[in-house]
């Protein structure tokens, strides 16, 4: 399949056909400050070592947990405070997703990329909101729609703003009940719509709902979806990523251990070689 697509940066991460594969990467929500600006440190160095571009990402409020007493975050205000330390004191890109079109202004000002839900990504308004930001905008593919339903979302994103960055993020297909399933043609599927591809790896092995009022999650499978994915062919993973999973305040059950991320980050970046040096 022919890919073409214009370049972009987010921050000082360059994404182009012939960029270096990339990595978002953080906890799923901003526990606190100092948790945050420590993972986010963290996993900057872990991803410096092994020589990958980092994004970080988190979220300041989960608008779409299974219970509604669970974690949701800071909140706008507060959490839009910590991403602009990190951003600033450690000299990285930073993301993290919008749930309204009254949100984008805000995060937009503080943030490189605004990310859009996969259960949000058919909203017109959300979409073309972001896509005026000035931000990079990730649009995460719906757990329901086909690979090749997503050229009507890129379409929407592009009426509104036809050169800026954007992104297009797989993380699984719902297949029965609590359970998720990658097609790995769904990445040459979607680089073949005109814009760059992620694989949300962790969030592709949750278990939707399946822990009763939460989600459960599958984490030992997580290096050999990463592999696949990359050995599939795409320019960036996307990764929850916690020091304590098992106390994380949200999708622990589906989270990277912080320890393992130095070996998947080496295993990946052969993969991405070995694929880069032999085109089909």
């Amino acid at each position: 399949m022919t890919v073409s697509y214009a370049p972009f940066n987010m921050g000082s991460v360059r994404v182009s056909l012939g960029a270096p594969l990339f990595l978002i990467a953080g906890p799923c929500v901003i526990e606190s400050e100092e948790h945050a600006f420590q993972m986010a440190r963290r996993i900057r160095d872990t991803a410096r070592d092994a020589g990958i571009p980092y994004v970080f990402k988190a979220s300041y409020d989960k608008a779409n947990r299974s219970s509604g007493k669970a974690f949701r975050g800071p909140g706008l205000v507060e959490g839009l405070r910590v991403l602009e330390r990190i951003r600033r004191e450690l000299e990285v890109p930073v993301l993290t997703d919008v749930h309204q079109v009254e949100e984008v202004a805000a995060a937009a000002a503080v943030v490189d990329v605004l990310q859009i839900p996969a259960f949000l990504c058919r909203q017109t308004d959300l979409i073309q909101a972001a896509a005026r930001s000035g931000c990079v905008v990730n649009l995460k593919k719906g757990q329901f729609l086909a690979p090749w339903d997503m050229r009507a979302v890129l379409d929407k994103f592009r009426l509104a703003a036809p050169a800026a960055g954007v992104i297009l993020t797989e993380r699984g297909a719902s297949f029965g009940y609590n359970n998720l399933v990658v097609d790995m043609r769904v990445f040459p599927i979607m680089r073949a719509l005109g814009a760059p591809v992620v694989y949300d790896v962790t969030h592709s092995l949750q278990l939707p709902g399946a822990a009763g009022d939460s989600s459960g999650g599958m984490p030992q499978y997580i290096e050999t979806l990463a592999r696949a994915g990359v050995a599939a062919g795409v320019d960036g993973i996307f990764l929850e990523v916690h020091d304590d999973p098992a106390h994380a305040l949200s999708d622990g059950a589906n989270a990277l251990p912080l320890a393992r991320l130095a070996g998947l980050l080496r295993q990946v970046k052969a993969v991405d070689r070995a694929v880069r040096e032999n085109p089909v």
